[in-house]
């Protein structure tokens, strides 16, 4: 059987850890900063767990990061 290929934009965009969860970056920063609260601003740095049926979706697109 042929490898099954890794979709490249996932392996870019997600890390999945040690324990098997999905890291991806937070959501809602891209534009429109201003009407966003300072507290939303600063909660939102970083990186954060995927909910559990987006991280399964992401799993799909990467068959060898398990």
């Amino acid at each position: 059987m042929p490898k099954m290929k890794t979709k490249s934009s996932a392996k870019k965009r997600f890390k999945v850890t040690a324990t098997g969860k999905v890291m991806g970056g937070q959501a809602g920063k891209r534009h429109g900063m201003i009407k966003r609260t300072r507290k939303f601003i600063r909660d939102a740095r970083g990186t954060t767990t995927l909910s559990a049926p987006d991280a399964k979706t992401v799993k799909s697109f990467m068959p060898y990061d398990r």
